[in-house]
C-alpha cells in the first residue's frame, strides 16, 4: 500500500502515523499517511478491504449479499467520484483532492487530501447557527453546480436508502401503509423536473469545519452513494442527523428557507439559464416527500421503532409527503 501512495504522490517514502476509522461493516480503514518529499507532507489513504462473503461486521444483521453487493457498489461509485467528478467542485462547495486510486488483490485503495492539514480539522455533533447555514451552502453550491447533469459512472438514484436497493428492509416494515406507499413515493422522486446530483449521506458526521474563520468554511467527504436526484433529499437526512425533533419544529422551516436563499445566489452564477422559481417550488413541494422516503428505509433498518430519526416531526413529514403521492 504505502509504495502505491508514494506512485501516485510523488513521495521518496510513506508511514502511516494514524488510524482515523475503521469502515461500516469492517470494509477496511482510513489512515493517515506521511510522505517524504511530497508536495505534501500527509496525505489521507481510504483502504477498501471487504471481508469474506458472509463476514460482515453489521450492527444490526444486515450482512446479506444484497448488502455486501450495495456496498462494493458503493466503494466503486465513490472511487468513479473522485476520478471523474470531484475537480468540478467549487470552492463554495469544497472537497478532497484525489491523489489517485488502484486497485490490487481484491482491494481498492484512495489517496486523497488531508483536509485536516488544509485547515478543516474540526468535527461537530451540534451546529452552531452559523455552522448550520455554511453546511446549507455548501449543500446548495453543491446541487447548483451538478444540475441536469447526468450520474454517469454513479448511482443513477443517489442516496443510501434508495427503495431498489433495499427489499429487505421494506420486507421487515410493520407501518403498512408507508410500505404500501413506498413506490409512489420513489416514482415521485424520479419524475421530478429539475434533477442534479445529490451527496447521499449528507450527514454531520461528513462534514468537516474550518478551526478559524474562512471562506468555505466547510468541505465535505463520503461520497459512496453520489447520484442523481433533488437537493431537497440531501436536506431532509442533513437536518435529520443535526436537529431533534423540537428543534427541527422550532427551526426546521427556517432552515429550508435558508437553503433556498443559498441555492438562488449559487444558480445566479453558474446556472443562470435555470427558472429558479420554478425549481424552488418543485423541491420544496418534494421536501416532505424526500422525508417520508428516508423514514421508510430507516423504519424497515430498524423495526423496533426506537432510532433517535423516527420521532414526532419525521412522522409529521412523512404523513405530508405521503398525502402528496
Amino acid at each position: 500500500m504505502l509504495e502505491r501512495i508514494c506512485e501516485l504522490t510523488g513521495a521518496s517514502s510513506a508511514r502511516v502515523v494514524e488510524r482515523l476509522q475503521s469502515l461500516w461493516s469492517g470494509y477496511g480503514e482510513i489512515l493517515r499517511v506521511e510522505l517524504d518529499s511530497a508536495p505534501e507532507p500527509t496525505v489521507i489513504a481510504k483502504r477498501i478491504s471487504p471481508p469474506p462473503a458472509g463476514q460482515d461486521r453489521h450492527p444490526r444483521g444486515w450482512n446479506t449479499e444484497r448488502s455486501r453487493q450495495r456496498k462494493l457498489r458503493s466503494y466503486e461509485v465513490e472511487t468513479h467520484w473522485y476520478d471523474a467528478w470531484a475537480e468540478r467542485c467549487t470552492r463554495a462547495a469544497r472537497v478532497a483532492h484525489s491523489f489517485g486510486s488502484v486497485e490490487h488483490d481484491g482491494e481498492r485503495l484512495l489517496v486523497l487530501e488531508d483536509l485536516d492539514r488544509s485547515g478543516f480539522d474540526q468535527r461537530r455533533d451540534d451546529l452552531s447557527d452559523r455552522e448550520l447555514d455554511d453546511c446549507l451552502r455548501w449543500l446548495a453550491n453543491f446541487h447548483a453546480t451538478f444540475l441536469g447533469e447526468r450520474p454517469d459512472g454513479l448511482w443513477q438514484c443517489g442516496t443510501y436508502w434508495h427503495l431498489d436497493t433495499r427489499p429487505d428492509e421494506l420486507a421487515t416494515m410493520t407501518d403498512t401503509e408507508l410500505r404500501d406507499a413506498a413506490p409512489r413515493l420513489d416514482a415521485a422522486l424520479k419524475r421530478a423536473k429539475f434533477r442534479t446530483l445529490v451527496h447521499g449521506d449528507a450527514k454531520v458526521a461528513n462534514f468537516c469545519f474550518a478551526s478559524i474563520a474562512r471562506d468555505p468554511a466547510v468541505a465535505a467527504v463520503d461520497f459512496q452513494y453520489v447520484g442523481g436526484g433533488i437537493g431537497t433529499q440531501d436536506v431532509a437526512y442533513f437536518l435529520g442527523s443535526c436537529l431533534d425533533s423540537r428543534q427541527l419544529d422550532v427551526s426546521g422551516d427556517a432552515a429550508v428557507d435558508r437553503y433556498f436563499e443559498h441555492l438562488r445566489i449559487a444558480l445566479s452564477s453558474v446556472r443562470t439559464e435555470v427558472d429558479a422559481e420554478a425549481l424552488e417550488r418543485e423541491w420544496r413541494e418534494y421536501y416532505p416527500i424526500a422525508w417520508a422516503d428516508f423514514i421508510r428505509w430507516l423504519s424497515g433498518w430498524a423495526p423496533d421503532g426506537t432510532h433517535r430519526k423516527l420521532n414526532d416531526y419525521a412522522s409529521r413529514l412523512t404523513r405530508v409527503g405521503m398525502n402528496r403521492v
